[in-house]
């Protein structure tokens, strides 16, 4: 991969009078222009040829009647495989939508026969086995090509016994696997109180959803006979490693969870359980609870399986109301594809995408003066006014103040989101800039006082933030056997910080407040040694370092300051020939490859964005990234991208958000037009 630095070739600096004629240099990335779009395209002054307004209309076409957005969010073939395996313990594989899920599993199934966790990655021994044992369920024959291609690639993996915690459950479910290979879930764990150093409030809010419904599952143990040549019995060899959960840790955590994870199967070998009928209870009514004001357990589609399992195991009938909401919250996720595949969703985004989506069309009228954008943005912030959330949730566990703030998805009332809350803030932030007066600016206004001090109670001790609890960095539990998910905890990142920090800057607050202050430490604290910052949420440096970079300017961090320039000068550094920036997700496994990747849209912007905000916007790297997005946009305005670039769990899974290289391109471009125009002001005076 070849880098252009900052000194390099093709350094004309990008003011107002070059805007109407880039060009992409020779050697650009592999991905050319788009078909009908020259390179040097610019901005031309008429609306039918301006990719900013362009891209704002796609967006604006796609807004809902009630005034939000909502975006196609994609993961990976384990959400198909997961939903055949649910079908199959509850004798549902005559389900119209079973064809469609295994064609969209073999479909995407790699050359070498097993299945990655994002497009172009290494085979994943637990998505691939789980992928091979959806499709043996649902006719497939262990001697097709693809299958034998499967088998040998998990193999290769480690076989069967080197899946995760959570696959291993699905195993047994299906009598694949017995209990005793999976570890301990014990619902026990639900009355251990909030001074214990271990209970239920001090795992992330996404692990405890999980967490709660597994345990019910746990002591039940329930497991469905299937017909002998619908199982995996020929992927267990001999040379298989032990039975044991877990992988090999020698360090003393996990040598003591290991131990507890023996004596509990121990104690429930012998019947001593004294607890557990209080404990099920207990589950029960703490899942139940969480029903409520949500779609769905958590929102999310891991517990949202979960629940129905643990509803099942506990005698509810298919007619019992509990059991058809949770069968409708996860219907609700399944997708049919133009192609006739079946897609399930992790969740849905409308919140997170109404939010961007109206940054993005406010700031691209701002630019072009379009009243279209802002009426469109005017019914958008209506909307999330509607949304915001005030009432406790689990956080409350730990902070006291008044409730005020956003889930991601459509309704989630228990897990209101910091990342979210701060992006409401800044899109209202955005908005109000041209409001006009009256109750819809009184409304934001009000909103903004309230969800403010919610973001200041929910900052951790370090000075960062996490998602949805504070302090929540007992990092001793990632040791436990089922943390495999490598999401067990939820402490502070710096592209959370950076996007607090942002908020807090857009409404007026600057270094010198306490928040700020302590949140500016951590920033500065977290930087890496090349100057970039990680990114828990988002692909990776290249994401953490924008919105980082974002964070400073907003609070009143000069340009000149160490942290930017060092920011600033690993984007430049990283910028791909072409114009273009891409990482892969394995940068999060190898730091070798961290701005390393083939190049995206919503990369690109991301960087483009964390330029302009470092006061780099009438620079050659800035010109180049441009560019590079107006060369590869398509006629109707959008982008093509069908590299993942959001996170969820790192290392474990990624998200495709198919309206990130729509709208994140669009705010690139809005900004970096109104730093050209700048600079060409303040040439002419």
């Amino acid at each position: 991969m070849t880098f252009i630095g900052p000194g390099d070739a093709d350094s004309r600096p990008f003011d107002g009078d070059s805007i109407a004629t880039l060009a992409v240099p020779e050697g650009r990335d592999a991905a050319g222009p788009r078909p009908g779009r020259a390179a040097g395209a610019g901005w031309p002054a008429d609306a039918d040829g301006d990719p900013v307004a362009r891209t704002a209309h796609w967006l604006i076409d796609r807004q809902a009647a009630d005034g939000h957005w909502r975006a196609p969010l994609e993961g990976d073939t384990i959400l198909e495989s997961e939903f055949l395996l649910l079908l199959a313990w509850c004798d549902r594989l005559d389900d119209s939508r079973v064809r469609g899920a295994a064609d969209r599993i073999l479909g995407l199934q790699l050359p070498s026969g097993g299945w990655s966790i994002y497009p172009d990655g290494p085979v994943d021994i637990s998505a691939s086995v789980k992928a091979y044992f959806a499709l043996k369920l649902v006719g497939h024959s262990a001697d097709e090509p693809a299958m034998l291609r499967a088998r040998r690639a998990i193999e290769a993996a480690g076989g069967p016994w080197a899946v995760n915690s959570f696959t291993r459950f699905y195993l047994a479910l299906l009598g694949q696997m017995p209990y005793s290979a999976c570890p301990a879930v014990p619902p026990e764990a639900v009355l251990l109180p909030g001074w214990f150093p271990v209970n239920l409030s001090r795992v992330s809010a996404w692990s405890r959803t999980m967490i709660v419904p597994l345990s019910l599952m746990w002591a039940y143990k329930p497991s469905r006979t299937i017909p002998r040549g619908r199982g995996i019995a020929e992927l267990f060899t001999d040379r298989g490693p032990s039975r044991s959960c877990g992988a090999v840790d020698t360090t003393w955590w996990a040598r003591f969870f290991l131990g507890v994870d023996r004596m509990l199967k121990a104690c429930e070998a012998v019947g001593l359980t004294p607890l557990r009928a209080r404990a099920v209870q207990a589950c029960r009514r703490w899942m139940l609870e969480r029903f409520d004001g949500s779609d769905g357990l958590g929102a999310i589609f891991p517990p949202m399986v979960w629940s129905i399992i643990a509803l099942k195991s506990m005698g509810c009938g298919d007619d019992a109301p509990e059991l058809r909401e949770a069968w409708s919250r996860l219907d609700g996720l399944v997708e049919r594809e133009s192609d006739g595949t079946t897609r399930l969703e992790p969740c849905r985004s409308p919140v997170w995408d109404t939010a961007i989506t109206t940054i993005a069309v406010v700031e691209s009228a701002a630019a072009r003066g379009d009243g279209d954008a802002r009426k469109a943005a005017d019914r958008a912030v209506d909307w999330l006014l509607a949304n915001e959330i005030r009432t406790v949730g689990d956080w409350a566990d730990r902070v006291r103040a008044e409730p005020s703030g956003w889930c991601f998805e459509y309704a989630n009332r228990f897990y209101p989101d910091v990342d979210d809350t701060a992006m409401v803030v800044i899109a209202f932030a955005v908005w109000r800039g041209g409001a006009a007066p009256g109750d819809r600016l009184a409304a934001v206004d009000a909103a903004i006082a309230r969800a403010v001090p919610w973001l200041e109670a929910m900052q951790n001790g370090d000075g960062g933030w996490g998602a949805f609890d504070r302090d929540n960095n007992s990092e001793f539990l990632c040791k436990v056997p089922f943390a495999d998910h490598n999401a067990m905890i939820d402490p502070s990142s710096p592209d959370l910080a950076g996007r607090v920090l942002e908020a807090f800057g857009r409404i007026g607050l600057r270094q010198g407040h306490p928040a700020v202050d302590r949140g500016l430490a951590y920033v500065r604290r977290t930087q890496e040694a090349d100057g970039a910052w990680y990114g828990r949420w988002g692909v990776n440096y290249i994401y953490g370092t924008w919105q980082v970079l974002e964070g400073l300017r907003a609070v009143g961090v000069p340009i000149d300051d160490p942290a930017v320039l060092r920011g600033a000068a690993w984007l430049e550094d990283h910028q791909q020939a072409g114009g273009g920036w891409g990482e892969t997700p394995e940068s999060y496994a190898d730091r070798g490859f961290a701005g390393v990747g083939e190049p995206t849209a919503s990369q690109t912007a991301w960087a483009v964005a964390g330029l302009v905000a470092a006061g780099r916007g009438a620079s050659s790297a800035v010109r180049r990234g441009v560019d590079w997005l107006v060369a590869r946009q398509e006629p109707d305005g959008s982008w093509e991208q069908r590299e993942f670039t959001g996170t969820g769990f790192p290392r474990v899974f990624y998200l495709r958000y198919h309206w990130y290289p729509i709208y994140f391109p669009l705010i690139a471009l809005a900004r970096a037009r109104r730093a050209a125009s700048t600079t060409r002001r303040e040439k002419v005076a």
